[in-house]
């Protein structure tokens, strides 16, 4: 789900008891006596335009007498837009807002500027003033959310961030983008959302089907998971075998099955998990999957994806490990990316095999176990029951300890607003098949599916399909 605004290579208080309120609550807004204003306003640092300020906003929003997060938001001059607010909404979790606004408005969407008033926010957790930062895990697993860090860096950031834990899940964001709406003075917004930001974003719009007029979710995140099984990422593990073999068969066509070669790599090699999590950042730098020079990403002759995986099958290693070694996924500022922020959030919302982070610690391993022996083949290939199960959502929240469940939306169902899905049909971070899922809960949903793309269409599509469905959707 990581969403990459630049290029992968550049790239506190206390809660009574242990594991907080166990029943679900609506995210609420702090009594109307406490309005919400943005504080602080100061040009945006090289991004001219644009106003920064300071929203400052409960801790808890269930229990607003917690203390307060101060949350960094840019937004644009033009407060008499004509179509008002569109709020967007960035990926991870993990990643700011503020530091891309004018690349998302100026350099790729230049086409909705004159409609709408654009704004971001530092989601919490995130950004030069409120990144959660926990340096082991940061240096072991920096931007990914497959590589597995040690059960070690898990601990040690459980063990930074204290009862604050409880307090980083979607809905706590959902209550900091309702109070947004009301310090911005507006009734409704248009949501535009990139990977996790379709999650929030759909999750905003449940919650609050009054305040939002249109939906962008760019490379799709459902926001619910009835089945259960996303945290083991099966979608995507078996998309790998539909996406390779429509690489292979563009013209030139490979003439072999990289399906296959990766299943058998998946067999014989033990670091299935990291091949997995290189395939996935791989399709930021080169959605062919098989160009030598990754569009000029990686030194000459040292792409293409496809051949690694082939030539490795069949006893000539060296591209393939030497993918891995330039594809590592540690390290990296925590404002850039907050590895803390995407393991907090994450274990909060998710749905494992054990149940949810409120599920006793010492019963997971067994329960995980258990999963992993009765997963059938088809599930997963052409990866393994292993790689799903030592996958980083699971092995990320396996020793985080016991924390609160977020809040979820009653229903499946998205209300009844214009929705525009957008999906890269050779995502893998995100595959197609997750938008098709969510476009089922949508009752006035589009999808447009861009061939040849990979994840993040409006930030990152070579061609124009995708943003002029975006224009076409927002500015009718």
């Amino acid at each position: 789900m990581r969403s990459r605004l630049v290029p992968v290579l550049a790239l506190s208080l206390a809660l009574a008891g242990s594991g907080g309120a166990a029943a679900a609550a609506t995210p609420h807004a702090p009594p109307a006596t406490s309005a919400p204003a943005l504080e602080d306003p100061r040009p945006c640092a090289g991004q001219p335009g644009f106003t920064c300020s300071t929203l400052t906003v409960p801790l808890d929003h269930r229990n607003p007498g917690r203390g307060t997060l101060r949350l960094q938001v840019a937004a644009g001059g033009n407060v008499t837009a004509p179509k008002g607010v569109l709020l967007f909404l960035t990926g991870g979790p993990g990643q700011p807002g503020v530091p891309f606004i004018s690349q998302i408005s100026q350099q790729r969407l230049p086409g909705l500027t004159k409609n709408y008033r654009f704004v971001t926010i530092d989601q919490r957790g995130t950004g030069e003033s409120g990144a959660l930062d926990c340096p082991r895990l940061q240096a072991e697993v920096g931007g990914t959310d497959i590589e597995a860090p040690s059960g070690e860096a898990v601990r040690e950031c459980a063990g930074i961030l204290g009862d604050r834990r409880h307090y980083y899940t979607t809905e706590q964001t959902v209550g900091d983008l309702d109070l947004l709406r009301r310090a911005l003075g507006v009734r409704t917004m248009t949501l535009d959302g990139v990977s996790y930001g379709t999650m929030t974003a759909a999750t905003y719009a449940a919650f609050h089907p009054r305040n939002v007029s249109r939906l962008v979710l760019d490379s799709v995140l459902p926001h619910v998971d009835p089945q259960k099984d996303d945290m083991l990422y099966l979608t995507g593990l078996r998309a790998t075998a539909r996406v390779l073999r429509d690489a292979c068969s563009t013209a030139p066509a490979c003439g072999f099955d990289p399906a296959r070669d990766l299943a058998w790599l998946a067999r014989h090699r033990a670091d299935h998990v990291r091949i997995w999590d290189m395939l996935v950042t791989y399709e930021f730098l080169d959605p062919t999957y098989r160009d030598p020079d990754a569009g000029g990403a990686l030194p000459a002759g040292t792409g293409d994806v496809v051949a690694a995986f082939h030539e490795a099958r069949h006893g000539a290693p060296a591209r393939l490990d030497a993918l891995l070694r330039m594809l590592d996924s540690g390290g990296g500022r925590p404002a850039d990316y907050s590895q803390g922020l995407h393991v907090a959030t994450l274990c909060g919302d998710g749905h494992f095999p054990w149940g949810t982070s409120e599920a006793p610690a010492a019963r997971r391993e067994a329960i995980l176990e258990r999963t992993r022996e009765h997963l059938p083949a088809r599930a997963t290939w052409p990866f393994t029951a292993d790689t799903a199960v030592g996958g980083g959502f699971v092995q990320s929240c396996l020793p985080w300890p016991v924390s609160r469940h977020t809040a979820e939306p009653r229903g499946w169902r998205l209300p009844p607003v214009p929705v525009l899905l957008l999906n890269g049909d050779r995502d893998l971070s995100t595959p197609l098949e997750w938008a098709r899922e969510e476009l089922r809960r949508a009752p006035r949903g589009t999808l447009v599916v861009v061939e040849g793309a990979a994840h993040s269409i409006q930030n990152r599509e070579r061609g124009t399909r995708g943003r002029e469905a975006v224009y076409r959707f927002l500015n009718s």
